[in-house]
C-alpha cells in the first residue's frame, strides 16, 4: 500500500511538472495585443487649444493576463499632426478579452493650423495613429508597435 502511494506521488509530480512546461509554452508562444482605434471624444475646447481623448480597443489573444505598462502614440486627424500622447500607468488586459483604454491627447491651435478647427466639427474623421504599447508578459517587457489608420467617430462631451 505504501508503495502505490508513493508511485501516486510520483504521477502527481509528473503531471505538475508537465502542466509546467504546457504553462511556460502558453507563456513563450506571446501573440501581440491588437489595438484599434474605436471613437475621439473632444473633451475640452479653449483658446489656445485642447484635449481629445482616444478610446481605444485592445484585445489580448494570449491565454494568459498580460500588463500594459506604457502607451506612447503620435494622432493625426485628415493628415494633420493633432498631438502626441504618453501615459504610463497600469492597464490590465485579461486573457483573450477586448479592454477599453482611454488616453488623453492635449493640443494646441497654434500647432495644428487654422483649417484643422473645422475638423472638430465633424461626425467622422480620417486618422492615422502610430506609436507603441510597452506589455509586462510572463517572460519580460514587450514593446509592441501600433500603426493604424482609418475613419473614426468624432464625438463631443457635453458641458
Amino acid at each position: 500500500m505504501r508503495q502505490a502511494t508513493t508511485l501516486g506521488g510520483a504521477g502527481a509530480m509528473v503531471l505538475a511538472a508537465a502542466m509546467g512546461c504546457a504553462s511556460i509554452r502558453s507563456a513563450l508562444s506571446f501573440a501581440e495585443p491588437e489595438v484599434s482605434l474605436h471613437a475621439i471624444e473632444i473633451t475640452s475646447l479653449g483658446l489656445t487649444g485642447g484635449t481629445l481623448d482616444l478610446e481605444l480597443d485592445v484585445f489580448n489573444p494570449n491565454p494568459y493576463d498580460i500588463r500594459g505598462t506604457r502607451v506612447e502614440l503620435a494622432l493625426d486627424l485628415e493628415g494633420t499632426h493633432f498631438g502626441d500622447a504618453l501615459i504610463e500607468r497600469p492597464v490590465a488586459l485579461a486573457a483573450e478579452q477586448h479592454a477599453r483604454v482611454v488616453v488623453p491627447v492635449r493640443f494646441e491651435w497654434a500647432g495644428v493650423g487654422a483649417a484643422a478647427r473645422g475638423l472638430l466639427t465633424r461626425q467622422a474623421v480620417a486618422y492615422t495613429l502610430g506609436g507603441a504599447v510597452v506589455v509586462d508578459t510572463p517572460i519580460g517587457d514587450r514593446r509592441v508597435g501600433v500603426s493604424r489608420q482609418g475613419e473614426v467617430p468624432l464625438s463631443r462631451v457635453s458641458p
